[in-house]
């Protein structure tokens, strides 16, 4: 079923109503507004959510895996990625203390 996206559109107020806001805020001691150089120090909220940026990322590939290795990894639940990306890790450990090669 595809998702419906529902864009929010944001209204800014006209001048006078700005002007009333800012009047409103200066009247209330909880509520002062920016200073210039507060607004210039801003920086926008997706710069700072969200996930920090990994020392390793992850490289995307396209791979073919039999069905049945897909069956018994999606059967384990969320993050069976992950989990494949786990043993083939474990594989390559062993694999490079056999042969003395470090991975890359």
């Amino acid at each position: 079923m595809s998702k419906i996206i529902v864009k929010r559109s944001i209204r800014v107020p006209s001048d006078a109503e700005n002007r009333e806001i800012l009047r409103g805020a200066k009247l209330d001691p909880g509520a002062k507004p920016l200073t210039a150089s507060q607004l210039k120090r801003m920086v926008p909220i997706k710069a700072i959510l969200g996930r920090p940026k990994s020392e390793s990322p992850k490289q995307l590939v396209s791979i073919r895996y039999s069905q049945e290795v897909l069956e018994y990894f999606r059967s384990s639940g969320v993050g069976w990625q992950s989990r494949i990306d786990g043993v083939l890790k474990t594989y390559v450990e062993k694999q490079s203390s056999k042969t003395g090669k470090r991975a890359a």
